[in-house]
This record gives C-alpha cells, sequence and structure tokens, in this order.
C-alpha cells in the first residue's frame, strides 16, 4: 500500500495523550556528528528537529544514534513531545515537561582523529522529572537547555540498556563510549511501555548493567459499551441458536505496537496511526430442553469451544498482537521480526485482563475441549442455556482489517434463562452458573 501525496503528514495526525502530555512523531533530522575520520567504526548522532509549522511547542526528548552514515531523514521516526493543557486529575502534579537543570558530560571525543569534535551529554532533570535520553554537540559547548525536555516521573517506568548501536572502539579516543538502545520492561496488564527512539550511553564498551535509563507509559485506552442482553425465553419453542453480536469492548493501539503486514512503519503512521481491536460478543445457544412430565429431569448437553491454537497463533505471527500475554516475544515470522526492527520506538505491550477473558488464566486460550453441561429441568418448563462467544477483529483507521478473526468461548459466561419464569419451580430464572443446579465437565 503506497502513501498518497493528499494524505496527512505524520506531523498534523492526533497525537497520544497522557494527561497533559501530548506525544507525537517526526521524521526530521538534522545530523550533529558522525565517526568520520576516527578509526571507529560508521555511526552517526541525529537531533530530531519537529517542524515548528506542523508541530508548534514539541521538543525532542534525545538525540537519536545510528551505525552507519546513511541520512535518515523521511525514513526513520522518533517520538517527540509537546506541553499540553493539564485536565483536572493533572492539575495538581504539575507540568508534563521540564527543560534540565544543567548537563553532565558523559563522553569526549579527544584523540580519536574524527574530522569534527564531539561530546555527549547527560540531561540532569529538576526534581520530580526524568531525562529519557543524551545529547551530542558537534563541539565542546554545553547544549542549551532548550534543546530536550525531560518527562515528569510519573509518566515513566524504569529501563534498561538494550542492544549496541555504537561504540568508538578503535578510534583512539582517550575515553571509552558506546551507546545503547532502551528497552523497555515488561508491560502490566492493560498498559503499554515504549522508548521514544533515545539513546543510553556509558564510559565502556560493555552494556551498562545499572544503568539509568526510562520509557513512557501509557494505559491502553479502552472504549467499553454495554455488553449483550441476555435473551429471554417468551415460550416453550426453541429459540434461535445465536443472538447479534454488539462490539462492546474497543482497544486503541499506537501505530508502532502492531505490524502491519501490508505496510512499512512509515506507511503505517501515514495511513493509520492508530489501530482498533475490537471485541463483539454473543450470546450461542448450547441446548434447549422442553419438560413436559410431571416430574423434573436431567438434560445433558455438549458446548464446544471456538478458541484455536492455530487461529491464534496465525494472528500473531502477522501482527505480533499477543491476545492473552505481552509482547512482541518470541517473533519467529522473518518479515514479521524485519518490521519490528525497522522500527525505532522499542515497546512491551499486554492487553487488560477484562477485555481478553484473562482474569483468571490465560490457558482457556488455548484449551479446545468442548464442555457437558448438566442441569434439571422442573415439570412442565422450557429451559435455554447459552454461554458468550467474542469475537476480536483489528482494523485499520480507514475500516480495512488486518489478518484473521480470533474466536473465544467463555466458559465462565454460562447463563440460564426459562419459560414460564415466574413460579415456584426446582431452577430458578435466569441464574448464573454459580447459582443454579448446572454442572459442566470436559467432554469426552
Amino acid at each position: 500500500m503506497q502513501v498518497s501525496e493528499h494524505e496527512q503528514s505524520p506531523a498534523q495526525r492526533a497525537p497520544i495523550k497522557l494527561g497533559n502530555l501530548l506525544i507525537n512523531f517526526t521524521t526530521e533530522f538534522h545530523r550533529v556528528w558522525d565517526s568520520k575520520g576516527s578509526g571507529a567504526k560508521p555511526g552517526a548522532f541525529w537531533r530530531p528537529v519537529p517542524a515548528p509549522d506542523l508541530l508548534p511547542g514539541y521538543f525532542p526528548l534525545g538525540d537519536f544514534a545510528t551505525p552507519g552514515f546513511d541520512n535518515i531523514n523521511g525514513n526513520t521516526i522518533v517520538a517527540v513531545v509537546c506541553e499540553g493543557a493539564a485536565e483536572d486529575e493533572d492539575s495538581s502534579k504539575g507540568r508534563a515537561l521540564s527543560a534540565p537543570d544543567d548537563f553532565e558530560r558523559v563522553w569526549k571525543d579527544s584523540r580519536s582523529g574524527a574530522d569534527a569534535d564531539c561530546t555527549i551529554w547527560r540531561p540532569i532533570p529538576p526534581a520530580g522529572y526524568v531525562a529519557l535520553g543524551m545529547v551530542c554537540s558537534n563541539g565542546r559547548d554545553k547544549p542549551l537547555a532548550n534543546t530536550v525536555r525531560c518527562v515528569r516521573a510519573d509518566l515513566v517506568v524504569a529501563a534498561q540498556a538494550g542492544t549496541l548501536i555504537w561504540s568508538d572502539s578503535g578510534s583512539g579516543a582517550r575515553q571509552d563510549f558506546s551507546a545503547w538502545a532502551i528497552n523497555p520492561p515488561s508491560a502490566e496488564a492493560g498498559e503499554l511501555y515504549f522508548s521514544p527512539g533515545t539513546f543510553v550511553g556509558a564510559n565502556s564498551h560493555t552494556r551498562p548493567a545499572d544503568s539509568v535509563a526510562y520509557s513512557l507509559r501509557m494505559h491502553i485506552p479502552l472504549q467499553v459499551a454495554a455488553p449483550p442482553t441476555p435473551p429471554v425465553l417468551g415460550g416453550f419453542e426453541a429459540p434461535a441458536t445465536e443472538e447479534t453480536a454488539r462490539i462492546t469492548q474497543t482497544a486503541r493501539l499506537p501505530w508502532f505496537a502492531v505490524t502491519d503486514p501490508e505496510l512499512n512503519p512509515l506507511e503505517q503512521f501515514h495511513t493509520s496511526a492508530f489501530y482498533s481491536l475490537q471485541r463483539a460478543d454473543r450470546y450461542v445457544l448450547v441446548g434447549h430442553g422442553h419438560n413436559t412430565g410431571a416430574v423434573g429431569q436431567t438434560f445433558r448437553w455438549t458446548a464446544p469451544r471456538v478458541q484455536r491454537t492455530e487461529s491464534l497463533e496465525a494472528f500473531t505471527d502477522v501482527t505480533t498482537i499477543r491476545v492473552a500475554s505481552e509482547w512482541p516475544l518470541y517473533v519467529t515470522n522473518p518479515m514479521t521480526l524485519h518490521l519490528l526492527l525497522a522500527s525505532s520506538i522499542r515497546f512491551s505491550a499486554k492487553l487488560g485482563t477484562g477485555f481478553t477473558h484473562t482474569e483468571t488464566s490465560p490457558l482457556d486460550w488455548t484449551t479446545s475441549a468442548a464442555v457437558e453441561v448438566i442441569t434439571r429441568i422442573a415439570k412442565n418448563t422450557s429451559l435455554a442455556v447459552y454461554l458468550l462467544q467474542s469475537h476480536y477483529r483489528l482494523l485499520r483507521e480507514d475500516g480495512t482489517q488486518v489478518a484473521n478473526d480470533v474466536l473465544y468461548t467463555d466458559i465462565d459466561s454460562l447463563y440460564l434463562t426459562e419459560y414460564p419464569s415466574e413460579r415456584d419451580s426446582e431452577v430458578p430464572a435466569s441464574m448464573s452458573k454459580a447459582e443454579s443446579p448446572v454442572a459442566t465437565d470436559s467432554a469426552p
């Protein structure tokens, strides 16, 4: 899928809002320094420069480091931030962003032989704020305070150094230095942690074990609608086998948390800055019985599960999204892995347990065995047993679907309804599995 020249620029898209913090993305950079002339491997440091006419008031959180000398303008995306209007719950927390109080020098390329001088600086944040990246200077001067912004501490989560980006090994500089990507920690349920594309530096060529690194944190936006109305028997005749599905919950995922097989990361942000993972619920009939006798009778039905391991794996292979656990993990599809590594935004995400039916355990997603339902129906009574079935569908902003549907049968949602409903009976009307004389067991 190609991006039309009439599509919105990434800078014009709606930002991610974390209270009074606004997060957007830029593809525009200024090369600050590269390692040409030194004996080190090719490497360069770039400063994000959000266009003031498109992203007014936005600042970088740090510079971007890359191996090689290639121009990254137009093909790399990093996050930039802006101070937003304080909402009621945020007014007491203070501003989301602050300029650093000062800068601490981490590295100077003395005797490296590079064509230009370089120094690397760590922003020193004011109390209650943290720095998410480092800053490079082409020369020995300390950066200006307005070069970057620090973020309020409650909007971030502690992270660690990940893969090596570049080191000065072989340069002959007096000091050793290496730049490392920032890996977010494992996300809690309902949350998404992501690094903005900044780096952490160390005065050695080995991964820093005690580096001070942070990632941005956000709750995955979830829109919740009313659940489907449970069906009610209106007579002795058999009811319909399925009710109409209703969209009950929608998770809104930013582009970098989804791998789209038809789009590269840059195309994703141009055409679908957000994806919607919709959950539609409906009641499905397990069984219906009409006891015309003079005494109560026992009825048995088999309730099939619709979840399939192969369907879930196919969905994850295409999108990297793991419905029942954290992602991205264990990415094996070569194309998916290529697209994931092409993005400069590193993240960890986990859908909420209520959204994914994993409040108790994720194991039911890999359990496809049918369940036997046993209940007793009173004399001269008609009774129907239903289960809730959920359909998950991933959509781009234009409404087109990504990957296959994923289905789930909620065995814990057993619902009974009877006719007539008001009388003295052995089975009270419309009661849940926990309250009614119903047994379930895995079918042989």
